[in-house]
């Protein structure tokens, strides 16, 4: 499941200048970032950190010879490995770009810059130069999207049945009855909102975003590209020293 984070506008106040009885223009509200992530994908992580975390402590206490050693260099390879894949991917946007923190990398698009964002078995960005970027923290979930579309298929049939019995000789009986069945929750006759999964939602904010940003000049610039060595280094240190102590034994 994808879980979008949404920040509170925070306005600037509007000053009145001294001897002045006209007051300013209201300044437009700054908004932060939208973040979107795998709400899943935190969860099992969290589990998993906690299991590693666990086994190799005890380890390092109760642990002989080499054992501590290794229990060491081998925490020291996963966790970051850990992290990158559950804890680490998000998806960032604003106004004027898009922020990809995908596992080893964090990739920056002004929206002047993208060219479609696809949907498909797994969610992408397409820069303008056609260089794609995977979403990993917007997992497809099949299973959630043929829910939705079996979902919309139902609303789709209530509403042709109660359009037919409002075409009938008892359309208020009927369509009453119909309503009432389809429009739980929300009042008899009003049919229930289309349901998506979570990830092709939030594709489909971000689409809205891009057609209405991408021309803004603030919304110009160039792609970056950072490589997340905070993730890297930490991994491949416990790699070499997990090699190293492996070898000699």
């Amino acid at each position: 499941m994808t879980t979008p984070e949404h920040q509170s506008p925070e306005p600037e106040p509007t000053k009145r200048p001294a001897g002045s009885a006209e007051p300013q223009e209201p300044q437009e509200p700054q908004y932060k970032d939208r973040i979107y992530r795998s709400l899943a994908g935190v969860v099992g992580g969290v589990l998993l950190l906690a299991i590693i975390g666990w086994l190799g402590i005890d380890a390092v206490v109760a642990g002989e010879g080499r054992t501590p050693w290794l229990s060491l260099a081998t925490m020291l390879l996963l966790v970051p490995l850990v992290v990158a894949y559950t804890l680490r991917p998000a998806v960032y946007v604003n106004d004027d770009r898009l922020r990809v923190r995908n596992p080893f990398r964090v990739i920056v698009l002004p929206w002047g810059r993208v060219a479609s964002l696809r949907s498909g078995f797994s969610n992408e960005v397409v820069d303008d130069s056609g260089t794609k970027y995977q979403l990993w923290a917007l997992p497809v979930s099949l299973r959630a999207r043929n829910r939705a579309a079996r979902h919309e298929a139902r609303v789709a049939a209530q509403a042709a049945r109660r359009e037919r019995g409002g075409r009938g000789g008892r359309g208020g009986d009927a369509g009453g009855r119909a309503g009432g069945g389809a429009g739980r929750g929300s009042g008899p006759g009003v049919p229930e909102a289309p349901r998506q999964a979570e990830s092709d939602r939030a594709m489909a904010e971000m689409r809205e975003l891009h057609e209405w940003r991408k021309d803004a000049e603030a919304a110009q610039g160039e792609v970056s590209v950072r490589w997340a060595y905070e993730i890297v280094g930490p991994a491949v240190a416990g790699a070499v020293l997990l090699a190293v102590l492996l070898g000699v034994g």
